[in-house]
């Protein structure tokens, strides 16, 4: 029933994703009984603690359901798959704009609904959590975590709960990318300034109670924000490559072989999201600002 299993790494999620697939595809529909331990681990052709370490995986996710002194079960919302972006999968430059391409649609239904539904108590949250940004900056910090309460504040206002876990699970992907453009920003007086006129322009729409124009300043500002993420990352190539020139020059010629950039902007991106991996499951915002 199922292939044997080649990769020594990740073992468990690769068990798992079969797994998933075989009840994904009506194989293991709902209420189906699983295999046991050891028939999965010869059929696999791996051992029971690997088997177990899968099995975990997909009950934390509610995928199965194990029925004291009987088995493991499909549950009967099996085939309701929970939404998984693996960390390793946006670790470079094209996947983090692509999230942001979902991100600014979500944000514009969220901008336009706001708009029609804040209450007046939401939108002084909003206004606050604008002005909130700025003591941030000016305290010399980087200002993330009041651009993800205003994000948030944004949403809420929306009163759709459903686009606001979305943007929180979503969100949580693209830490790594707002904290680059973050300090880029901190070194690029026209990016902050930009940054600022977008919010201050998204929240004179909603005050308004124009869900047209508030729409569209949210597409403006996550298309922005995209274009100052590619800005991010060629200067950041650009940077380490200067920095690499300059290094292979001081070392000599017998050191220019085996010299190497530490790292390009696209790179920059993979190993900060690689550093923030064991965070992600534990991140917890609805709006990160870039």
């Amino acid at each position: 029933m199922f292939q044997k299993v080649n990769s020594r790494a990740g073992l468990s999620d690769g068990v798992a994703q079969a797994l998933l697939e075989q009840i994904s595809n009506g194989n293991l529909p709902a209420g189906a009984k699983l295999p046991s331990e050891a028939v999965l681990a010869e059929q696999f052709g791996i051992s029971r603690a690997v088997v177990r370490e899968a099995m975990a995986q997909l009950k934390s996710q509610g995928v199965v359901e194990s029925r004291q002194g009987s088995g493991v079960y499909v549950s009967p919302h099996g085939l309701v798959m929970p939404l998984r972006i693996d960390p390793g999968d946006v670790g470079s430059l094209s996947a983090v704009l692509q999230l942001l391409d979902v991100r600014r649609a979500l944000e514009a239904e969220a901008a336009e609904q706001a708009a029609i539904k804040r209450t007046a108590r939401q939108l002084e949250k909003i206004e606050n959590a604008l002005a909130e940004i700025s003591h941030e900056v000016a305290k010399g910090n980087d200002g993330v975590l009041a651009d993800v309460a205003f994000h948030r504040t944004i949403a809420q206002a929306a009163g759709n709960p459903f686009l606001l876990n979305t943007l929180r699970f979503l969100n949580q992907y693209l830490e790594a990318a707002v904290h680059i453009t973050r300090n880029n920003e901190a070194q690029n007086a026209d990016f902050a300034r930009q940054v600022h006129e977008e919010h201050q322009a998204l929240v004179d729409a909603i005050r308004a109670g124009d869900p047209v124009s508030a729409r569209h300043m949210a597409q403006t500002h996550l298309y922005n924000a995209g274009r100052r993420l590619k800005q991010s990352a060629q200067a950041a190539a650009s940077l380490t490559g200067q920095t690499a020139k300059k290094d292979r020059k001081l070392a000599g010629p017998s050191s220019r072989a085996t010299a190497r950039p530490n790292s390009t902007g696209k790179q920059a991106i993979a190993d900060t999201s690689r550093s923030r991996k064991r965070k992600t499951n534990s991140a917890n915002t609805a709006g990160i600002d870039t």
